[in-house]
C-alpha cells in the first residue's frame, strides 16, 4: 500500500487535501519547489527601497525565501495550505484599543504548525519515509508568493493573498516535500482598477502597484521595538497591535464568510478590545496571563504600554491626563515615558502641560527629556 501511494502522486495530494480540510483548512494547492527568480527580484527590490528596514532583511534573506530547496534539499513540491480566521469585530467602546483580527485568539502559529505536522506525517507515512519539512511564518519562505503560484489566491494591492473564497483573512502554511506532486495553476486574476485598500491606508504605506513601504504600515509600527517615528504617531489612531483597515476595505474580504470554530474567537475582551488605561498600566505578570498565549505575546509588556500611550494621545481625551501623568513619572521604561510625553503634548490641556513641566527637571533619560521639550515647544510660542 505504501509503495502504491508513493507511486501515485495524485493519491498523495488527495490524501493531503482531505487531511487538511478535516483539520480546518479552507483549501490546499501545490506548486513546484523551484528557485523563483521573480520572487527573489521582488524581495531584493523591496529591501533596496528600504521597505523592510524595520526587519533588517538583506539579500541573503531574499535568496533563502525564494527557494524552498533551502528549507529541504531535494525538494520538488510545495503544498500550500490556507486557514480562514476572520471573526466579527466587537462593537466600539470608548477608550479601547484596536487589535488586528488575527491576534484576538490564541497564537495561530501553534495551531497551524500542528495542522502542518499532522498532514506532513500522513504524507511521510504514505511515502514510507520522511519526505517533508514544514514552514509557518517563522522560517524564510515567501509564503504569499508560493500560495499565489499554487492558485490559492492572488496577491492584492495591500500585498496580502486574497482567497476567492475566504478573502485575505487567511493564515498560510507550507509543507515542502521531496515528492513530485501535480502542481496547480495560478489564478488569472488581479485587483484590476480597485484601489480601496490604498485609499483607506492612513499612513500612505500602500503605493497601489502591489508594493508596500512596511516602515509606514501601522501593523509594523505597532510591533517595532524602538520609538515610533513622531510623524507616524497621529496616523496610528487607536490601533495597539496590527491594523486591518486595508483588508476590511477589500471587497472579496468583505464578502467572505466568517470562520467557523471557537478557536478563532477572541479569547477575552482584553485581546480583542483592551482598555487603553489598563494597557497603559500593564505589568509583566498581567501581560503573561492575558497576552502570552496570543500573537501579541512575543514583544513584551512595555511595547503594549507604548502603543497604549500613543492611542490615548490620539483620543484627545482630557480624562486620560491623570493616568498619562502617572505613567510619565512612574513607568520604568524610557521608551514608554517618551511616548507618554508625546501623548500629553498631543492632548495639550493645562493639566497635561503642567505634568510635562513638572517632570522635566526630574527626568534622567535624554530621550525622554527631548520628547518633553518637543511636546512643550508649540505651547511656549503661544505663552501657555
Amino acid at each position: 500500500m505504501l509503495r502504491l501511494l508513493r507511486s501515485d502522486p495524485d493519491a498523495i495530494k488527495t490524501l493531503a487535501r482531505d487531511r487538511a480540510i478535516a483539520l480546518g483548512a479552507a483549501a490546499l494547492a501545490v506548486t513546484d519547489a523551484v528557485d523563483d527568480d521573480a520572487t527573489r527580484e521582488r524581495l531584493l527590490a523591496s529591501i533596496q527601497r528600504g521597505d523592510l528596514a524595520t526587519w533588517r532583511y538583506d539579500a541573503s534573506y531574499a535568496a533563502r525565501a525564494s527557494d524552498p530547496r533551502r528549507l529541504l534539499p531535494g525538494a520538488r513540491s510545495v503544498i500550500c495550505i490556507a486557514m480562514p480566521f476572520a471573526t466579527p469585530a466587537p462593537s466600539f467602546q470608548p477608550l479601547t484599543g484596536r487589535v488586528s483580527n488575527y491576534a484576538w485568539s490564541n497564537d495561530y502559529h501553534p495551531r497551524m504548525r500542528e495542522m502542518l505536522e499532522l498532514v506532513a506525517a500522513s504524507i511521510d507515512e504514505a511515502a514510507g519515509e520522511p519526505v517533508t519539512a514544514i514552514a509557518c511564518d517563522t522560517k524564510p519562505l515567501a509564503e504569499r508568493a508560493l500560495a499565489a503560484r499554487a492558485g490559492l489566491g492572488w496577491i492584492g494591492k495591500h500585498t496580502n493573498l486574497i482567497s476567492p473564497v475566504s478573502g485575505s483573512f487567511v493564515f498560510l502554511g507550507e509543507i515542502v516535500t521531496s515528492l513530485a506532486l501535480p502542481a496547480d495553476e495560478p489564478l488569472r486574476k488581479t485587483c484590476g482598477s480597485c484601489s480601496r485598500c490604498v485609499e483607506v491606508c492612513p499612513t500612505g504605506a500602500l503605493r497601489g502597484d502591489y508594493t508596500m513601504d512596511a516602515t509606514r504600515c501601522i501593523s509594523d509600527l505597532t510591533q517595532r521595538t524602538d520609538a515610533i517615528p513622531r510623524a507616524m504617531r497621529p496616523l496610528i489612531g487607536t490601533w495597539v497591535w496590527g491594523c486591518d483597515l486595508c483588508q476590511e476595505a477589500c471587497p472579496p474580504t468583505m464578502r467572505a464568510p466568517f470562520a467557523s470554530g471557537a478557536e478563532h474567537a477572541p479569547s477575552s475582551r482584553e485581546t480583542s478590545q483592551p482598555s487603553l488605561l489598563a494597557l497603559l498600566a500593564l505589568k509583566s505578570g498581567q501581560y503573561r496571563r492575558l497576552y502570552r498565549q496570543t500573537a501579541m505575546g512575543w514583544r513584551g509588556a512595555a511595547l503594549l504600554r507604548r502603543n497604549a500611550a500613543v492611542a490615548l494621545g490620539n483620543t484627545l481625551d482630557r480624562s486620560c491626563v491623570g493616568a498619562l501623568s502617572q505613567a510619565l513619572a512612574g513607568d520604568p521604561h524610557p521608551m514608554v515615558r517618551s511616548h507618554v510625553a508625546w501623548a500629553l503634548g498631543r492632548i495639550g490641556s493645562p493639566a497635561a502641560l503642567a505634568a510635562l513641566r513638572a517632570r522635566r527637571p526630574l527626568e534622567g533619560e535624554a530621550a525622554v527629556c527631548e520628547e518633553i521639550d518637543l511636546a512643550l515647544e508649540p505651547f511656549a510660542a503661544r505663552g501657555r
